[in-house]
């Protein structure tokens, strides 16, 4: 066991403060990471706040972490010592159902171990996050950061990035198809450049007009202040939506925009229900699916492929002592679109 620093809250609802932890012993499988950088994810907010209840407290929130190897275990063979390595959203799983057989980690059915707010495949040793200065994991569940990516910048890959890959992958958007981007925030943007890289033609559909100028720097061709009649006046054009939105919204209304067959496919989540009309799904087989982040090999290829095509977050570097009031410009949509921490900002036991 090893004591490092972290910022955390310490019950649901309270502000992030300093803190240490306990980081478990490296086994002969595990590395060692020194966190450089976290990404800021609006679920570290619900987390903290307890909102989706069942917290785990005291909490270090991150799962967008970017670090470098500076241990490993006797039998770790994956990563030389100083290699770049970042972790998502989980740590561990059962390593043995089908879904973890089929590289689908994030489906496991005993239920993988989450980076944070949960527990090791023990189902006792806490995990606890990014916002720290270092991170123990399995060396099978930390991926690659491919050379020429911003290490800062390649963060937010790690949960944002993924969440939206992985979609736009299953639903093999391509060449020449039409698509919508619902909402541009930190979602919404990895979406659009992702969607562009793959050849689409890419519309952003936003209930603010300000943001039409970052929508086509980012690649969109297309940009629709939500109102009834200009969804109405685009009925049946799409062939693929990628709904990032987690405020309440008319679903039905985005329905109607799909082509036959077309897809429309959710990674936001609303608090609260939403109405479907099931005619907005017969009239025209359309489909109405959802969409998790992706297994640790589609994390791997996710990363290639934005180094491929020089894809990496837009974000805002913030030293840790900035984390609360983040929080709050976070609710009020007020970064272009990503937080990540400094963590060397936390390395001082005083800060």
């Amino acid at each position: 066991m090893s004591t490092v620093h972290a910022w955390g809250a310490a019950k649901a609802g309270a502000p992030l403060a300093p803190m240490t932890i306990e980081r478990r012993a490296p086994g002969p499988h595990d590395v060692v990471l020194e966190v450089l950088f976290c990404g800021v994810c609006h679920s570290d907010i619900h987390q903290v706040r307890d909102e989706w209840t069942g917290g785990l407290f005291p909490m270090v929130p991150g799962h967008e972490v970017v670090g470098r190897v500076i241990a490993r275990g006797s039998e770790a063979t994956k990563f030389e010592l100083g290699a770049l390595a970042g972790v998502g959203c989980m740590v561990d799983s059962c390593r043995q159902c089908g879904p973890c057989h089929d590289h689908e980690e994030q489906f496991c059915e005993a239920g993988s171990a989450l980076t944070y707010n949960g527990t090791e495949m023990d189902r006792k040793t806490p995990t606890f996050g990014g916002y720290s200065t270092q991170l123990v994991v399995a060396e099978d569940f930390a991926v690659r950061i491919p050379d020429g990516l911003d290490p800062a910048a390649a963060a937010p890959l790690l949960c944002a990035g993924i969440t939206t890959y992985s979609p736009l992958r299953q639903w093999k958007v391509k060449a020449g198809d039409r698509v919508g981007v619902i909402g541009l925030g930190g979602l919404g943007h990895m979406a659009v450049k992702l969607a562009v890289s793959m050849g689409a033609a890419v519309t952003v559909f936003s209930t603010s007009a300000s943001k039409e100028a970052d929508a086509r720097r980012l690649g969109a061709t297309g940009f629709v202040v939500t109102t009834p009649e200009a969804l109405g006046a685009l009925a049946g054009r799409f062939d693929f939506l990628l709904d990032t939105v987690s405020a309440e919204h008319d679903y039905n209304a985005f329905l109607n925009l799909l082509r036959p067959r077309g897809a429309m496919v959710l990674v936001g989540a609303p608090a609260t229900a939403a109405p479907v009309h099931p005619f907005s799904l017969i009239m025209g087989s359309r489909i109405l699916a959802g969409s998790a982040i992706g297994g640790i090999a589609e994390t791997q290829e996710m990363l290639d492929h934005c180094a491929a095509h020089g894809i990496v977050s837009d974000i805002e570097l913030i030293p840790i002592q900035q984390i609360n009031a983040a929080y709050e410009r976070v609710l009020k949509s007020d970064v272009r679109y990503r937080f990540v921490i400094d963590v060397s900002t936390l390395r001082d036991p005083a800060a």
